[in-house]
């Protein structure tokens, strides 16, 4: 089984690419985040959980929500984590949640996808990402094999810079970034709740049709950018920018190929 959970579509195109291949069964974690649930999860395939990486890490949420749940059937899991440039030290935390499901580590494949994450750096205009979509599917399908075979991933190697970002940085981040305050709506929103709706963590309602967000937030960007009327800003770090949703993964898309 595929779990997968994904803010603004990376995740999701990669775990539809590996349901495709390994001809798999695929869960989508946000209802079950959203809900706050403990689920018994049982699959005679292979676990394999997909996610974006958070601060150089597995997303917290994501892997919280894990640690609730009772794994029963297959015992052994492969992680793919998509990330803008690189994972630094995610995968030895990995294989720490790996042992705390009770689950055999099977290694971590890095995914690199289009940068989403608006708050801080620049989302690519809809070419260049379709061209880093497409130079990621080599490594998906050998991921695909590996899991396929039984294979372990490659390790990845991780120097001192890898554990300063996934370590001290990674708490930073989560300390002092992941805020809600700066976020705010234009008289462009129309009040479709699609915001809501899609907030992994439950912090958005709509008040008189606009949405308002709480004091818990992990910067996902579904809100601000899965808006479809862009009417979504993070203080003045978005102004201008490219909002980005990765389209669902379709293998007769003759766009996604080379």
């Amino acid at each position: 089984m595929i779990v997968y959970y994904s803010g603004t579509g990376n995740s999701r195109y990669c775990a539809q690419l590996l349901a495709h291949r390994l001809e798999d069964t695929l869960l989508d974690a946000l209802p079950l985040l959203r809900r706050n649930a403990a689920e018994e999860l049982s699959s005679s395939t292979p676990w394999v959980f997909v996610a974006p990486t958070y601060g150089w890490q597995f997303p917290r949420l994501l892997a919280d929500l894990l640690r609730r749940c009772r794994f029963s059937g297959h015992r052994e899991a492969w992680f793919v984590l998509t990330c803008g440039s690189e994972i630094g030290n995610a995968a030895a935390g990995n294989e720490i949640l790996c042992r705390q499901l009770g689950l055999t580590y099977r290694g971590t494949l890095p995914v690199v996808m289009p940068e989403n994450y608006i708050a801080l750096f620049r989302a690519p205009a809809e070419e260049e990402a379709r061209k880093i979509r497409l130079a990621a599917l080599p490594g998906l399908e050998e991921g695909a094999a590996c899991i396929r075979a039984g294979r372990s991933f490659p390790p990845v190697r991780a120097g001192w810079a890898d554990r300063l970002k996934s370590g001290p940085v990674n708490a930073f981040f989560y300390r002092f970034l992941l805020r809600a305050k700066a976020f705010a709506v234009s008289d462009a929103c129309t009040g479709c709740g699609r915001c809501e709706a899609f907030c992994p963590l439950n912090n958005l309602r709509l008040v008189d049709q606009r949405p308002q967000w709480g004091d818990r937030c992990t910067h996902c960007m579904a809100c601000i950018c899965g808006c479809p009327a862009e009417a979504i800003s993070y203080g003045r770090a978005t102004r201008g920018k490219v909002r980005y949703q990765c389209p669902p993964y379709a293998p007769d898309n003759a766009g996604e190929r080379p």
